[in-house]
């Protein structure tokens, strides 16, 4: 069954409609008059159709609380409450009347981005990008030059610890055994959260023999309850076997890892997380995943983004995030030059100039001001990370990960177009309605720039 059809114009007689209600001024409204939602209904047609069970939700109202959410930094369940309170929310998801009740549980959320997947959130980042096209905010040429650089969006974790990972470990394995009857010798539960706090007083206290004795002994009661889980796996149902097994692999990845070891387990919920160093004074290492972003070089846009896992060098993203540059842009190739920091040295792409920080020969006055505007892409990161949500990922697995990245890239696209837009308006003293039908009817290469 397919999406729910949209409510006809003359359903309700004596109400009035949210048009009629509001400012049409408002930078909402504006910035809705802007997205082309026609084609981010085609592309979710697929996902938004069921065999069975009621009518899906409407494509737009789905796409506009995704991008309500990145543009304000909102939680699913932040975002669902205020849509309710604003009616600027409702009119910018395609509402036509005045609604009082929650449009979606928020919950909801989680399913509707599985279900449209990289590809759907792709699809909003495009459409990002379209909009600012079509309101002057950027050019056509504008996306042939692009500043490339990498970031660490960091997950939803405590700071990984020795003591704190194995006594989550041990409360996962005794609540396990209780839920499935399981008889344990010792749980712990008295002993070891004390040695876990003890090793925190150790460890500020500078006392680090204490500190690694106390470890030590909490190591060998997990490991304890580790082999006795493991032990009485096989009364299990199969259908308990798999997720038990799953946790006594990660558990036992814990007990085994040491200091200097690779590929370890900083999150027990979340093993795709890695420990990466940017050289950073103040967070010499995050817990994430790492980023890959294209902006163009004069406006700012971010027009390209993508996780990147495994913590690969970052000269190896490039031709991967010069692709995507291509394809969300429409021109199905990559930019004609490609600005990047001292990061991606010994790279080169085959019908791409790229400039690096520091590169001296064969650099040109204007080709020397474009190396200098490398670093305004650090500004766009820093608002993403503060405006945004790229400072924290609350989404789970990889393809949390990966859909994280591409919202946050569009929620900062429509932050710019609506500051270009209020702006652009301020400039010229004219009535909003006016300036946006002339936007949209003037041909793309002639509109004026916003800022």
């Amino acid at each position: 069954m397919g999406p729910k059809p949209s409510q006809p114009q003359t359903a309700e007689l004596f109400r009035p409609r949210l048009d009629e209600q509001i400012n049409m001024q408002h930078p909402l409204v504006r910035l809705a008059a802007l997205i082309d939602w026609a084609e981010i209904e085609r592309t979710f047609a697929l996902s938004f159709t069921s065999g069975r069970g009621r009518p899906a939700l409407a494509p737009r109202l789905v796409a506009g609380l995704l991008y309500l959410q990145h543009t304000f930094n909102a939680s699913d369940e932040a975002v669902v409450n205020t849509w309710v309170e604003n009616p600027y929310w409702q009119f910018f998801c395609g509402e036509t009347y005045l609604q009082t009740e929650l449009p979606i549980d928020p919950s909801s959320l989680t399913r509707w981005r599985k279900r449209i997947g990289e590809e759907g959130v792709e699809t909003l980042l495009a459409a990002s990008i379209d909009a600012a096209r079509r309101g002057g905010v950027i050019r056509k040429a504008s996306t042939q030059q692009v500043i490339v650089d990498t970031t660490v969006m960091p997950k939803a974790i405590a700071h990984p610890t020795d003591s704190r990972l194995l006594d989550k470990s041990r409360q996962h394995l005794v609540k396990v055994a209780e839920d499935n009857g399981l008889r344990l010798r010792q749980n712990y539960n008295r002993v070891a959260p004390r040695l876990a706090a003890q090793i925190g007083r150790y460890a500020h206290a500078k006392q680090f023999k204490r500190m690694k004795k106390a470890v030590r002994t909490l190591r060998t009661r997990v490991g304890r309850v580790h082999r006795e889980v493991q032990r009485q796996l096989h009364v299990l149902p199969e259908a308990a076997q798999a997720k038990v097994q799953d946790l006594l692999q990660r558990t036992g990845r814990i007990l085994t890892q040491r200091t200097k070891d690779k590929n370890k387990l900083y999150a027990l919920h979340a093993p795709e997380v890695e420990c990466i160093s940017k050289g950073k004074a103040r967070t010499p290492y995050e817990f994430g995943v790492k980023v890959s972003i294209a902006t163009t070089l004069k406006e700012g846009l971010v027009v390209g983004m993508r996780s990147m896992p495994g913590n690969p060098y970052d000269g190896h993203t490039l031709a991967e995030t010069l692709e995507q540059v291509g394809i969300l842009t429409g021109t199905d190739r990559p930019p004609a030059t490609a600005i990047v920091d001292k990061g991606y040295r010994g790279v080169e792409i085959e019908g791409v100039r790229i400039l690096r920080s520091g590169q001296r020969r064969g650099i040109t006055r204007t080709l020397k001001a474009m190396i200098r505007r490398r670093s305004a892409i650090e500004p766009a990161i820093g608002h993403m990370k503060m405006d945004g949500r790229l400072a924290r990922n609350p989404l789970k697995g990889a393809l949390g990960d990966a859909l994280h990245a591409v919202m946050c890239g569009a929620g900062h696209n429509l932050r710019l177009i609506l500051a270009a837009l209020r702006l652009y308006c301020v400039r010229v003293g004219l009535p909003m309605q006016p300036v946006i039908a002339a936007l949209l009817a003037a041909p793309v290469e002639n509109r004026p720039p916003c800022c």
